[in-house]
Formats: C-alpha cells, structure tokens, sequence
C-alpha cells in the first residue's frame, strides 16, 4: 500500500513546481543561501499539496480512468489502493503542508491555499468547461511562480515572468488536450468529458496562437527587464527557447507523444538539453557576465 500511496502522489509530476525556482533565479538571489533554503523548502511543500490535489483529482475520476488505456494502470483505478486510504493520504498531507507552509512564510501559506482550493473547484466542475480547464492549468503554475516570490525578499523581478508563465503554461495545456484527443481518438469524450468540448483544428489554431505570443514575450522580457545586463545577452537565450517551443510542437504533431509534459522532460533526450543549454545561458548572463 505504501508504494501504491507514493505511485498515486506522482513524484515524476513535481518537475512542474520548479517554477517556485523563478523568483530565486531570476531576481538574481541564487547564491544567497537563506533565499536558497527558502525556495527548496516552499519546492518541496508546493510538490506535497499538488500531490494531495493528483489523489483527490484519481478519486474524483477512478470510474473514467478505469475505460482509459493508460490510466487504468493508476493504483485506484487497478484496485492496488482503497480508496479510504487515498482519502486518509491526501487528508494527512494537506493537514501536514499547510500548517508548515505558514512557518516558512504566511504569503507562501496563503497562495498554497489557494492553489489547492482551486483545483478542487478544478476537480469538481472547472475541469468539463472547454478552455477554462486549460486556464486553471495555467492558473496554477503562475500560483507556483507568486508562491517563489512570498519566499524571498525580491528585489526586481520583471512582471514580464509572469506573462511568459501564463503564455508557456497555456500553450503546453492546449498541447497536451491535443495529445489526449489524438491518443483517444472517437471515444475520447468518454475518458474525459472536457475532450467533446474541443476539435483538433481548434486546437491547432489556439497552439499556434499561444506559441507565437510566448516567443515574443519571452523576447521582450529579455531586453526590457529592470535587472538584466545592459548589452542585452539575455537575448542571446532566445533561440534555446524558441526551439523548446519548437520541439514540443514537433512531439505534438509528429510522435503524438506530448500528453504529459513532465514526461516530455523526463524523456525527450533533445528537450533536456535545449532546456539545460536555456538554463546554462541563463546563469551565465545573469551571475557570471
């Protein structure tokens, strides 16, 4: 039971919480070892109350997932966990979480509340309306980036991080509804109800909407943020990033292989070295320029 507990938690989909990273990194506070202890601590929290909502969420849709080719696998839908001891894990994190997310700072506790309320409006009916579902989505890892700022003392983080977040999220959560409706094909609506809601021509014109408009974000954060260097060599990162765009596309429209985007970065060889190369480049301009 216990392995069935940490499976259902999904340790692979805490990749997404490095957003609580941002604030750290790109306010330039990465070597400041309070900011740094902070931000690991407000990681691993955020990664428990997004653990709670992938428990509540598995309960809520056990009855659908069990018709769904992947997702039958899943402890609840197999039988390898009760649901009474899903509702025991997911009650004993939020109850641990939230009381020490206040500790380490009441802003931090606040968004984290907020995150998990949220989502289980989310869970409960926001889920089966077209478009607000990916919204929420993205909703949720721009919550990640504010909670990285309550953690630190911030000095001048550039709001422009905040509309590439809200940009990248939603073209990956557009990708990924793509993804899903290609991988289920004509039975889709029955595995998750949302999917009737969508046709994949529409979701082609919202990728491509969203892709452009975070491209040119992003290209604009670089050289108008407060606290980058004056030669703009932030610009520099901008063709890393656009071929993370570019290649999550291809995975997309290709291989069909993007339903996960944590999963994307767990095992797209080329993405993990563009998004290390992007990251490299980042530290580079930022504390060694």
């Amino acid at each position: 039971m216990f392995t069935a507990i940490i499976k259902i938690m999904r340790p692979r989909q805490w990749t997404k919480n490095g957003f609580v990273f941002f604030a750290l990194v790109f306010d330039k506070q990465l070597f400041r070892l309070d900011a740094l202890l902070h931000t690991i601590g407000g990681f691993l929290l955020f990664s428990l109350i997004s653990s709670a909502v992938y428990i509540i969420n598995d309960i809520e849709d056990i009855e659908a997932d069990r018709q769904h080719p992947h997702k039958k696998k899943r402890p609840l839908p197999s039988g390898q966990l009760p649901v009474r001891a899903a509702w025991v894990a997911a009650t004993v994190l939020v109850c641990t979480v939230l009381p020490l997310g206040y500790l380490l700072a009441p802003q931090f506790a606040l968004v984290l509340a907020t995150y998990f309320v949220m989502n289980l409006l989310y869970t409960k009916w926001l889920k089966h309306v077209p478009i607000v579902d990916v919204m929420i989505i993205a909703a949720g890892f721009v919550l990640r980036v504010g909670a990285g700022v309550t953690l630190i003392e911030v000095e001048r983080f550039s709001p422009w991080l905040y509309v590439v977040t809200t940009l990248l999220s939603l073209y990956l959560g557009f990708g990924k509804r793509r993804a899903e409706l290609a991988l289920l094909a004509t039975g889709a609506g029955s595995h998750r109800k949302v999917l009737e809601g969508y046709t994949i021509p529409l979701l082609d014109q919202y990728i491509t909407i969203v892709s452009a408009t975070t491209i040119v974000a992003y290209s604009l954060y670089t050289f108008s943020a407060p606290n980058l260097p004056s030669n703009h060599a932030m610009m520099l990162t901008i063709p890393f990033f656009v071929y993370i765009i570019f290649r999550y596309l291809y995975l997309i429209n290709v291989t069909n292989a993007a339903g996960a985007p944590d999963e994307v970065l767990l095992t797209d060889r080329p993405m993990q070295i563009s998004i290390v190369l992007w990251g490299l480049g980042i530290l580079a301009i930022f504390y060694f320029s």
